[in-house]
């Protein structure tokens, strides 16, 4: 066999040989099963139940449940054989949550925003009844809008006021619907709860709400609502600018991409957040809230 011929078998079984992919399949299915845990409404489960939904043998389930029971990531109850997710998470999360910047990772969400629409693009932080601007970004530009961290806006204002309350829950939206100082239009003078309850529940179908131009001439807002790893309302990601009104809703979907995006790196469970509400007979989407229905 000539040197050719030896160099083309070595560069022909270099080629056939796969791809080297760094994993650990243990780690992998360890994972598997702490987001099954997580994900099961029953919130307790079997070891036969586990070990199906993740893929692999209860052999192999029921030791890397014993690896995460001796860390406090699984509990386990003696009585019932069922495993539930442990405590020791809970500390995780909390160092997480602690030492989180959310400057740092919004930023680069916010930039894509801007880059892509030429509008400044900003993360509320809600705060009872405020939202505080705590990050943005701005496009390059001779005339744009320009927003002043640690700006406050009441949390019903405009855009990102029917963002936050369309996705609260029922009991939280009948609250705030029910307070005095409302400004999803701006003054209250300007309030139409029929009016209102179409934009919630065009927010909900959508994931974005939108305000073109109403609250300032010229001047149009997209926004969605950001969730935090407790499924709640943390914030909101808005968009500003002087763009066409025949973008907005454009605009108004990739402000909502972004959102969800985010709301992912805080560890929420998008599926679930953004699972879409329910159509009546007519086969329109409904909210099923009693404060939403016309009289």
């Amino acid at each position: 066999m000539t040197i050719k011929s030896k160099r083309r078998m070595k560069e022909k079984d270099r080629a056939e040989r796969p791809a080297y992919t760094p994993r650990v399949p243990a780690l992998e299915q360890a994972c598997r099963v702490l987001l099954c845990l997580e994900k099961n409404n029953k919130s307790r489960m079997t070891l036969t139940e586990i070990s199906k939904e993740v893929g692999i043998h209860k052999s192999k389930g029921y030791s890397i449940l014993n690896i995460l029971e001796q860390f406090g990531f699984v509990e386990k109850n003696l009585e019932t054989k069922v495993y539930s997710l442990g405590i020791g998470l809970i500390f995780l999360s909390r160092h997480v949550l602690d030492h989180m910047d959310y400057q740092a990772i919004i930023t680069p969400f916010l930039r894509i925003l801007t880059e892509e629409t030429n509008g400044t693009a900003c993360f509320g932080l809600l705060n009872r009844e405020y939202l505080y601007i705590t990050a943005k970004y701005e496009a390059r530009q001779n005339l744009g809008i320009t927003m002043r961290l640690g700006h406050r806006f009441h949390f019903t204002f405009g855009a990102h006021g029917k963002a936050i309350v369309a996705f609260m829950s029922d009991d939280e939206r009948e609250r705030a619907l029910s307070g005095e100082k409302l400004y999803f239009y701006g003054e209250k003078t300007n309030l139409s709860m029929n009016r209102l309850r179409d934009d919630l529940v065009r927010c909900r179908k959508l994931g974005y709400a939108v305000d073109p131009g109403e609250l300032q001439s010229g001047i149009n807002a997209a926004s969605s609502p950001v969730f935090g790893v407790d499924g709640k309302i943390v914030g909101c990601i808005i968009l500003i600018g002087t763009f066409p009104q025949s973008l907005i809703d454009k605009y108004g979907q990739k402000t909502a991409n972004i959102a969800k995006q985010v709301s992912y790196k805080f560890g929420a469970d998008i599926e679930r957040l953004y699972e879409r509400p329910k159509k009546n007979a007519s086969g329109q989407f409904v909210l099923e809230s009693n404060i939403f229905r016309r009289k």
